[in-house]
């Protein structure tokens, strides 16, 4: 018995561009309706977001059907929050604000088995099938299949983003632009030249050193983003989408009234 292969990571190693949508709202037919529309990934948030382990395990079987991967961004707290997602069999997890090389380090260690980390080991949940897969295989499948991905959205982590490139066990840097910009002292300013000049440096560093690099955009700017080293792009967005529809739709509404 094997694990689920991950369909982000079999895009990437084939040089395709995988594209996801953020989900804040915790209902697992949004994430239903969003994999059976064809997206690769579906982005769920557990660090500005009240969502729980119970809704991450849903979220996951949801998209399981349509064979599309679930990327968790944690809770950044202990080796815990790490590692639930994770065995729910999410596909990969996202760590928000990492500072340092040390930090990374530890994020391996948590979250990678033998020989690259130190993953505490229990195969009795969905990921590990269970216990119905052999324990061995699921280590070995598990380092493979299941993502790693790091946040680098403050310029201190800037100095030492080729060793953090480099370190075995990271699967993906990911570029975050909103707090990037309050880190330098601009918020909100995206057309701040430093912003762009940090996106394409995350790109270039982190394809040296064979690694994945993901970012935010959109449908205008995606192949800009893929064409510069992106391979995982974040599209769209549950509340920005519903908010625009249902924004619309009101004023075609008041507007047809007024006729």
């Amino acid at each position: 018995m094997n694990m689920r292969m991950s369909r982000v990571l079999r895009m990437m190693r084939r040089g395709e561009v995988a594209v996801s949508v953020k989900l804040n709202l915790a209902d697992a037919r949004a994430v239903e309706i969003a994999a059976m529309c064809g997206y690769d990934c579906i982005w769920i948030d557990m660090e500005h977001v009240p969502n729980d382990n119970f809704f991450v395990e849903n979220a996951v079987r949801a998209a399981k059907i349509y064979d599309c991967d679930v990327l968790i961004r944690v809770a950044k707290g202990s080796y815990n929050d790490f590692i639930h997602p994770l065995e729910t069999d999410a596909t990969g997890i996202m760590v928000p604000h990492v500072m340092s090389l040390e930090e990374a380090k530890q994020i391996v260690y948590y979250t990678k088995f033998f020989p690259v980390g130190r993953r505490p080991l229990d195969g009795g949940n969905a990921d590990g099938k269970f216990c119905l897969m052999d324990s061995r295989t699921y280590m070995k499948q598990a380092n493979k299949e299941r993502f790693v991905t790091i946040q680098i959205e403050d310029p201190e982590p800037l100095v030492e983003l080729e060793e953090i490139c480099a370190l075995d066990g990271i699967d993906m840097i990911f570029f975050g632009p909103a707090d990037f910009s309050q880190g330098i002292g601009a918020p909100c300013e995206f057309d701040d030249p430093r912003i762009s000049e940090a996106r394409e440096l995350i790109a270039k560093t982190a394809r040296k050193y064979g690694k994945f690099a993901g970012t935010v955009g959109n449908s205008d700017n995606l192949a800009e983003y893929a064409a510069m080293g992106y391979s995982f792009v974040n599209v769209i967005s549950d509340v920005t989408t519903l908010s625009k529809e249902y924004i619309s739709t009101l004023e075609k509404c008041r507007s047809a009234l007024r006729r």
